[in-house]
């Protein structure tokens, strides 16, 4: 899944439509491939984003849960911290292959 999606279930306060919304666009560019559509293809891409949007929004008003509700700054710093792993885990492989490479 595109890494720029994040869960939107089960926040205090709920979703906003704007979330939904962005999430739907996210979806269509990664089905899509590209960014920004051809203008031959705006009206396509703009509807599917607005039909996704809408689907966001019935399923997340849709769930239940029993779970308490996550708090939107807590699930922020864990993808921050996962996202910084991730690049750091980049960074040393590509100084150890630089190294690897300044060796031989």
């Amino acid at each position: 899944m595109c890494r720029n999606i994040v869960p939107l279930n089960n926040f205090e306060p709920a979703a906003t439509d704007a979330e939904c919304h962005d999430a739907a666009l996210q979806y269509v560019r990664k089905i899509a491939g590209t960014t920004k559509p051809s203008k031959a293809n705006q009206a396509v891409f703009d509807q599917a984003v607005a039909d996704i949007a809408h689907a966001t929004r019935h399923l997340i008003d849709g769930l239940v849960t029993t779970a308490p509700p996550k708090i939107r700054e807590d699930e922020a710093a864990k993808r921050q911290a996962r996202s910084a792993e991730r690049y750091e885990a980049i960074r040393q492989y590509q100084e150890n292959k630089r190294a690897a490479r300044a060796a031989s």
